[in-house]
């Protein structure tokens, strides 16, 4: 029997392939293969491939899966010769695929061309499980290895050597369980290592060559989801008005990287190292989340461009974002931090402002951590909206409230803390040329200020006419504080416009 179901997504498609849902009842192997094609049609895709019946196995071959690429920007396709659903008489489903599975996907290119890239996804020793109900399948899958390896570029029509590129994951391991209703609830759990890349490139043009590799001892991530049904992948924005929403972490153990750009003007090589890692992303119809964190970061560069190797080193690099994707009435909340703790430089770096170490050369920190209440005026992910909202001179949204919980820059022997809390009048553009009028007070601390000023003089950095200026800003905005060299200040906004520095009026 041969069918074909229309749809619109290509990481979507190895997923459902490849991965995995569980409860005590029985599933069958035609409720299994119905399943995948309510999943995979929901998320855009066209399916074509054919099946036959025989004892208990279902084979299912000359599987086609294609969907669209957004923005017209092409298609991407993955082939399948032969997939074997068979039923193993206790109520569960075993699962086989070949153990090469190739990919294609055709876009654009940068001038209008037509590119097409194929890719090539490999399993060794791939097992799969699915056990539950039509309506609550458990998939447990593992395999010894899992690899995406570049294997062609056409550029209308003729190939293109560009080089190498792949990327491998051991000792796999994963469940993903789905819950269908009015939507699909997806449960999902994996875990590998090591993972590896390798990259070498050559741009056929210009002739510079690229050469990677790296990995991570151990990857793991945990998520979930909630996939509304019949609405393409492609459309993000009426995606989460239907519903749509996930929220993962992944971890990493042991991060290493090598790098090499070849070419004529500046050839640089380097590597990097983390101890450990983790990036979390959630989405649903009011928020987007984003958060990367590293720790025990190292970096080496060294190339054409500079004199000596270059070594930097950080305890902690993290980043963390949250906002309002939809556009709404009433103001919603935000927030962003950013934290590099511990910073340190080699000795070389050190030596071309300060050979003598006048300066402490202490681990240097520094941490903003913002959060607020916004109105976005239209919808983030929608690519219409966004096009307008280029297109025009409207404000694409309003700033309400704005916290700052935490301010803290330690740098050679000195340090600035502060906090403060303000909030904006959006219909007062005129009091602050342009900007929302705000009204509030913000506080700051300023430790070892003027030491580190003596000594930035003293090794030629900053010239005394200017140290003086500073110092003489220093004493309009700040009081001395309790402690030795320590400066305090507030500056407050009031209801009327006022801009007061510790309690003396300077607007």
């Amino acid at each position: 029997m041969t069918f074909r179901n229309k749809g619109a997504c290509s990481a979507a498609a190895l997923f459902i392939f490849t991965s995995g849902s569980a409860a005590l009842a029985d599933v069958t192997p035609e409720q299994v293969w119905q399943d995948w094609q309510e999943y995979l049609e929901g998320f855009g895709y066209s399916v074509e491939a054919s099946e036959a019946k025989s004892g208990d196995t279902l084979t299912v071959s000359d599987i086609t899966l294609e969907i669209d690429m957004p923005e017209d920007q092409g298609s991407a396709s993955i082939a399948l010769d032969e997939v074997l659903l068979r039923d193993n008489g206790d109520g569960t489903v075993r699962v086989s695929f070949p153990e090469s599975m190739p990919m294609v996907i055709v876009g654009t290119g940068p001038e209008g061309e037509t590119v097409k890239t194929e890719l090539d996804y490999r399993t060794s020793e791939f097992e799969m499980s699915v056990a539950g109900d039509p309506d609550d399948m458990t998939y447990d899958y593992s395999a010894a290895s899992m690899t995406v390896a570049l294997t062609g570029v056409e550029a209308e029509g003729e190939a293109v050597e560009i080089g190498a590129a792949s990327m491998t994951a051991n000792d796999v391991a994963g469940t993903s369980r789905m819950v269908t209703g009015d939507m699909r609830d997806v449960f999902q759990t994996f875990s590998a290592g090591p993972v590896t890349y390798t990259l070498d490139v050559t741009d056929p043009e210009e002739g510079g060559r690229v050469l990677a590799s790296g990995g991570y001892e151990s990857v793991r991530f945990e998520g979930t989801g909630m996939l509304p049904p019949d609405i393409g992948s492609d459309d993000m924005a009426a995606m989460l008005e239907a519903g749509f929403s996930m929220d993962g972490r992944f971890t990493f153990e042991t991060g290493t990287s090598e790098f090499n750009f070849e070419n004529d003007d500046a050839p640089m090589k380097g590597s990097t190292q983390s101890r450990s890692g983790t990036l979390d992303i959630a989405m649903n119809s009011e928020q987007l989340h984003y958060g990367a964190a590293a720790q025990e970061v190292q970096i080496e560069i060294e190339g054409a461009g500079l004199p000596f190797p270059v070594e930097l080193a950080m305890q902690t690099l993290a980043l963390d974002l949250t906002g309002p994707v939809s556009e709404g009435e009433e103001p919603q909340d935000f927030a962003g931090a950013f934290t590099l703790a511990d910073f340190t430089m080699s000795e070389m770096l050190w030596a071309i402002f300060d050979p003598g170490q006048e300066l402490p050369r202490d681990p240097a920190t520094l941490v903003i951590d913002l959060s607020g209440k916004a109105k976005l005026l239209f919808d983030l992910l929608d690519p219409e909206q966004i096009e307008a909202m280029e297109e025009s001179d409207a404000t694409p949204g309003e700033l309400n409230a704005l916290t700052l919980n935490d301010l803290t820059l330690r740098l050679a022997g000195a340090e600035l803390t502060g906090a403060g809390d303000f909030t904006f009048d959006n219909d007062d553009l005129e009091s602050f040329d342009g900007m929302p009028a705000p009204e509030g007070t913000l506080d700051l601390k300023l430790v070892g200020g003027n030491t580190l000023l003596d000594k930035l003089i003293a090794i030629g950095i900053l010239p005394q006419e200017q140290a003086s200026g500073m110092r003489m800003m220093m004493g309009l905005f700040a009081r001395p504080g309790a402690g030795e060299d320590e400066l305090n200040s507030t500056i407050e906004v009031t209801a009327d416009g006022q801009v007061l520095a510790n309690g003396q009026r300077i607007k």
